[in-house]
């Protein structure tokens, strides 16, 4: 009988992937500016307008990768927001792997994001 190894995902070196348990738990805010705390971000401009939709990534790329307490994701990131802009999303190939280990959802939607996509881009016959 083999013993299954866990595989764990690295946001960097030596730190593992935080990833929540649930995408419901996730209530962050959907609208308005959010600044973030310097250990989150720590660029000149601290406020995100959530209304700018670069801005609104640009925020949860960074959560994404930087968080290191569940509290963190939960304040600042919303499940259905998350599940929206997902395929959008520039985040290190290990910070996508666990969180779409964990939420199927989360690589349904990047899957039917590429396959329309490629719809558009193949012309009608």
């Amino acid at each position: 009988m083999r013993a299954t190894v866990a595989h764990v995902h690295l946001a960097r070196p030596h730190r593992p992937v935080l990833v929540a348990g649930t995408l419901g738990e996730l209530r962050g805010p959907t609208t308005g500016l959010v600044a973030l705390p310097l250990r989150l971000w720590w660029g000149p401009q601290r406020a995100f307008d959530l209304s700018e939709p670069t801005m609104l990534t640009w925020m949860y790329e960074n959560v994404l990768r930087e968080a290191i307490r569940v509290d963190e994701l939960r304040t600042y990131l919303d499940g259905a927001t998350l599940a929206r802009v997902w395929p959008d999303l520039n985040l290190p190939r290990a910070v996508r792997a666990a969180w779409e280990t964990r939420h199927p959802r989360l690589r349904l939607a990047a899957a039917r994001r590429a396959a329309d996509r490629l719809a558009e881009a193949v012309p009608a016959s």
